[in-house]
């Protein structure tokens, strides 16, 4: 949630910066200006009044020492009439509060002055590239078909089960799952992430919190008996340990670390592109967090993007880096960076991780702060990237590495895998 004082202060520039989002913020920002000139009117006559009430108090006690009591008592009804408006005031405030709260919850982050104009992915821009795309044959196999050869993964028995989106691993696969699980976490912890693991299920606050309510919501797996949702990432949980938090400045950066499963409803998915592993309702994923001071926090963005950067180089995998566009922004990222693979067999690109700061968006939301040095407390910058999500990372080394003697694994892979070829 964007600070009220920013939009106060700056509607124009406020307006104009979610335009790059393809937001028209005009109408909201000036209902929001509007509620918030009465919140504060109405403010002033409570304060007002609860002044004059506590005047009155004191002149009751005066008139009562000085035997004027015929003063006292009308003093007195004077008091209750006043007591009675403070009563009324403080109800239409506590209207206009929630009004106000309701607005500010629909307007997006404002994006970085770095994202670029654009209206879907189609309008991200490169920004990095490295590694070679893979020469493979013409009869080389998507990984769907890989994944049936070599009894590795199930899609059938999944859809059995459960349904299209969940699929089973079997002996290799859920052991290659278990290696990159292992392989992430190790690199996160190496680099000082606090490892947790958190809970699959998230309150409707939490939700709250980082942003995935109520835009979300659609997108989520709802528990209605018990009123909790499925998380669709880490981030979510691992984030919300810090909700209605004063962090000391000398406790940043926090740095934490998470697998879990991640659970996405995907509502409208379907085609080509989310054959096999391309998208699921169910997958694994380690998630990198930092709670980070606002004057440090881009370059802890740059920090997490090399972390990334660094995962995809041991997996030998060819990546690229793209700076989303303000269109395809999520709706409380400041700046996003979206790391892709080239998955040989399908030969398309493959998104596997999005690293993005929030700024104070998030923190606002969850009252997220710290105290500074100075002894002034502000909100603190949240920021997380996947590091890595696996399905699709699976779905690149399956196409990219297949031989006709089997699928090799990556060096980096091996001491945790236990075996250097499926086949």
């Amino acid at each position: 949630m964007l600070e009220l004082q920013r939009i106060r202060e700056n509607k124009e520039e406020v307006i104009a910066r979610l335009a790059v989002k393809n937001f028209d913020a005009k109408k909201i920002v000036e209902e929001i200006a509007e509620l918030d000139q009465q919140r504060r009117s109405k403010q002033k006559q409570l304060d007002d009044t609860l002044a004059r009430s506590k005047q009155l108090a004191k002149e009751i006690g005066r008139y009562f020492k000085n035997g004027e009591k015929e003063k006292a008592e009308a003093t007195r009804q004077e008091s209750l009439k006043l007591k009675e408006q403070a009563k009324t005031l403080s109800a239409e405030l506590d209207t206009l509060a929630k009004n106000l709260n309701s607005k500010m919850v629909e307007l997006p982050n404002l994006p970085h002055v770095s994202v670029p104009k654009g209206n879907s992915d189609a309008d991200n821009e490169v920004v990095f590239s490295e590694g070679e795309i893979p020469a493979l044959p013409e009869n080389a196999l998507p990984h769907w078909e890989l994944a049936d050869k070599y009894k590795i993964i199930d899609f059938d028995l999944g859809s059995k089960v459960t349904g299209a989106g969940f699929p089973f691993y079997r002996g290799k696969g859920a052991r290659l799952q278990r290696a990159l699980i292992n392989f992430f976490l190790d690199e996160a912890i190496a680099a000082g992430y606090l490892e947790y693991q958190p809970p699959l299920l998230i309150n409707e606050a939490s939700g709250f919190g980082t942003g995935q309510l109520p835009d979300k919501e659609g997108q989520m797996y709802y528990v209605g008996l018990d009123k909790l949702y499925l998380i669709p990432t880490a981030e979510v949980p691992i984030t919300n340990i810090y909700r209605n938090v004063i962090l000391k400045e000398a406790d940043l950066p926090v740095k934490n670390v998470a697998y879990s499963n991640c659970f996405r409803r995907e509502a409208g998915s379907y085609g080509k592109d989310v054959r096999g592993l391309n998208r699921l309702h169910q997958f694994d994923k380690v998630e990198i967090v930092q709670i980070q001071h606002p004057d440090k926090s881009y370059d802890t963005l740059e920090e997490m993007k090399a972390h990334v950067a660094g995962l995809l180089r041991k997996l030998e995998l060819p990546f690229r880096i793209l700076r989303l566009c303000g269109g395809d922004l999520s709706f409380t990222s400041a700046l996003t960076f979206d790391f892709e693979v080239f998955s040989g067999a399908q030969k398309r690109w493959l998104e596997v991780s999005s690293v993005s700061n929030f700024e104070s968006y998030q923190a606002n939301r969850m009252k997220l702060r710290f105290k500074g040095k100075d002894g002034k407390t502000r909100l603190a910058h949240t920021l997380n990237g996947s590091a890595l999500a696996l399905p699709r990372i699976v779905a690149a080394l399956l196409e990219n590495n297949q031989t006709p003697e089997g699928i090799k694994i990556p060096k980096a892979l091996q001491s945790y895998t236990g075996f250097e070829m499926i086949d």
